[in-house]
């Protein structure tokens, strides 16, 4: 099969699905995975054969000819959206089915389709309007499913605060390929690195695709819409739909002339989003919002890695640029993979116990042993541990970091402090996956629908193995998946970057494969000494007492509590705290909650003030004439006046 009758018969099934959504479940599953499944084989063939597939029709659809075009890096990312998309379909099929939602199963499968149309139709498009339709229509696809729990006021106002941050980088967008079109009298797009009054158009894109890929500050609308989202829905937006934003920076930092302070710009807000990202990661109680945060904490280890290799084009295209930008770009299949798979498996904690907060769960290892260790490969891999996948991408962003700071001059100057908190960046997951890992899976429950937790269903838990599978197979042949994120980044500016494959890549895949031995073998020993000594099982942190509560475990909010004290400054945490009076007083209660600060404290204030003006604004609109005579007169005074000013004598 060929890369045209591999994207043809992809989508042919995929508009199937759109007819099978409404009525046979079965059936919708298998359209939506056999599309997939076609449309990753031509993805490979484009990118095991360094070849371009182009097509272009005779007629035009909204006054444009149709053109799609798939090259390594569009490639790239059709793998993403195949496997995460079609291993959501799976885990969705059992995770929102009619028997519980039957209100919603068949328009969530019939969005999911729409959402999988329109994301190929964003990486196929080669003129802006197309690109801009499929922009808009993957984002309203995105909207219907966040908030197909829409009864609950929670969901709504996570989707409306979605959509309403969503269409700010729809204008930014809208405004770029206007002005892109107008300086260059088409809407075809393409390589115009010629044309360099094209550059400052770069902020513009920076805003629209940062707004969609969750930079800090513009992530507003992220951690909302992540949690309240049905997990299998999370599990796209984080691993799929965030990227696209990736994609879009990339691409048109690609085809584009960019200012020269553009990769430090990139690099700058890499390093903020990953340390601030992880740090209100630890500051929350919520599993899936937590989890949010940490998308938020990856797309900016991802940015570090595009931002060097922006940076490199001013130093010859040096190597350790084109290592960074390959770091980066294998960090964008590695992100997907591991939160799709930690999404899933918060999905199966709260389809087991009907809550999402972290305080309220505990030992449910015992009850989903299969859920509680496979996301613990994902907090492994998330936190970027060897031998998984995530080591290996943030490795190749480091070594470029590291090439960059033995460089002289300033460039080791701007690598050194990057390299710095990149490092502090992953000491911090860990340190939250250790608490996430401890307080929900380990200890004693802490509430009854901890105590009857079960495990989740076979399509639900075979979805998870194929994740977890694809992180383990990353991380242990490296070398395998080199030439495809090689060409991926090679086809962001031909010829311009240096990607040279680091020597030592096979030596790691080696050392991994070692290392997973050796785990491996570790465990199997202790498994069988505790079965052969009847070691007696007891409650996690017990601490010694002889009669030990839930109540006297750690809790979310105790685990991280001096962590999140660093950070005091940014996440501002509310304590509510109430005690009995008296020296042994009887009861007592301490609870912290940590607010979206940039929402709750800069955006809705800035809000809240711009319909006070505007409120104002309207009152002087009464209908009497003489006063708006007499504003006309003030107007020309003040105008007179400034014009006064600014004459000279």
């Amino acid at each position: 099969m060929n890369t045209a009758l591999s994207i043809a018969v992809s989508a042919v099934f995929l508009v199937a699905s759109l007819i099978c959504a409404t009525w046979a479940r079965r059936a919708w599953c298998v359209t939506v995975v056999g599309g997939l499944f076609a449309q990753l084989l031509g993805a490979v063939l484009v990118l095991t054969s360094a070849g371009t597939w182009v097509f272009a029709g005779t007629g035009s659809f909204c006054g444009q000819r149709l053109v799609f075009e798939v090259d390594a890096l569009s490639a790239f990312f059709l793998v993403l959206v195949a496997v995460v998309g079609g291993v959501g379909a799976v885990y969705g099929s059992g995770y929102w089915s009619e028997s519980a939602h039957p209100r919603t199963a068949r328009l969530g499968r019939l969005w999911w389709s729409v959402l999988l149309l329109s994301l190929d139709l964003v990486l196929l498009a080669r003129d802006g309007v197309h690109f801009l339709l499929g922009w808009e229509v993957f984002t309203l696809a995105a909207f219907f499913l966040v908030t197909l729990d829409r009864q609950r006021s929670e969901v709504r106002r996570a989707g409306w605060l979605y959509l309403a941050a969503s269409h700010v980088a729809t204008l930014c967008l809208f405004a770029f390929f206007v002005l892109l079109s107008e300086r260059t009298g088409s809407w075809k797009l393409g390589p115009m690195l010629g044309h360099d009054e094209l550059a400052p158009l770069f902020w513009l894109a920076l805003i629209g695709f940062g707004l969609k890929a969750g930079v800090f500050p513009l992530h507003i609308w992220l951690p909302s819409a992540h949690a309240n989202a049905p997990s299998h829905v999370s599990a796209v937006l984080s691993g799929v739909t965030i990227k696209l934003g990736i994609y879009g920076l990339v691409r048109f930092t690609g085809w584009l002339p960019v200012p020269a302070s553009a990769g430090w710009v990139v690099v700058a807000l890499g390093v903020i989003s990953a340390v601030l990202g992880v740090a209100f990661a630890l500051g929350q109680h919520d599993l899936k919002r937590l989890l949010a945060y940490h998308s938020v904490e990856n797309i900016g280890i991802i940015l570090i890695g595009v931002g060097f290799g922006l940076v490199a084009l001013g130093h010859g295209g040096a190597a350790w640029g084109g290592v960074a930008l390959a770091g980066g770009l294998l960090h964008v299949w590695n992100h997907g993979l591991f939160k799709a798979l930690l999404f899933l498996g918060a999905g199966s904690v709260l389809h087991a116990t009907g809550t999402r907060e972290m305080s309220r769960l505990g030992g449910l290892w015992r009850a989903m042993p299969w859920t509680a260790s496979l996301f613990a490969l994902g907090a492994a891999a998330i936190s970027g541990l060897p031998p998984l996948n995530g080591f290996v991408s943030e490795w190749l962003v480091f070594l470029g970091l590291f090439d960059a700071a033995g460089s002289r001059g300033p460039m080791a100057w701007g690598a050194m402090p990057a390299a710095i908190l990149l490092g502090v960046t992953g000491a911090l997951a860990l340190a939250c996956f250790v608490k996430v890992c401890g307080v929900v899976f380990l200890g004693a429950p802490r509430s009854p629908a901890a105590e009857h937790a079960h495990e989740c269903g076979p399509a639900m838990r075979g979805a998870m193995l194929v994740l977890a599978s694809a992180c383990a197979g990353i991380g242990l042949g490296p070398a395998l998946v080199w030439p495809a994120v090689a060409r991926a980044a090679d086809a962001w500016r031909p010829g311009e970057l240096v990607v040279a494959r680091p020597e030592s890549l096979t030596a790691l895949g080696a050392a991994h494969v070692v290392l997973a031995l050796l785990a491996g073998a570790a465990v199997w020993a202790l498994a069988r000494k505790a079965s052969r000594a009847g070691m007696v099982r007891a409650v996690t942190w017990d601490c010694g007492y002889v009669a030990p509560t839930a109540r006297m475990q750690y809790s979310a909010g105790s685990f991280a509590g001096i962590l999140t004290e660093w950070f005091g400054w940014i996440l501002r945490p509310a304590v509510h705290r109430e005690v009995d009076a008296g020296v042994l007083p009887r009861a007592g209660r301490h609870a912290s909650h940590t607010p979206e600060t940039v929402l709750d404290q800069v955006v809705e204030p800035a809000g809240r003030l711009v319909m006070r003006l505007s409120g104002a604004v309207r009152r002087l609109q009464h209908g009497r004439v003489q006063s708006y005579i007499l504003y006309l007169v003030a107007g020309i005074v003040a105008l007179v006046a400034v014009v006064a000013a600014g004459t000279p004598p």
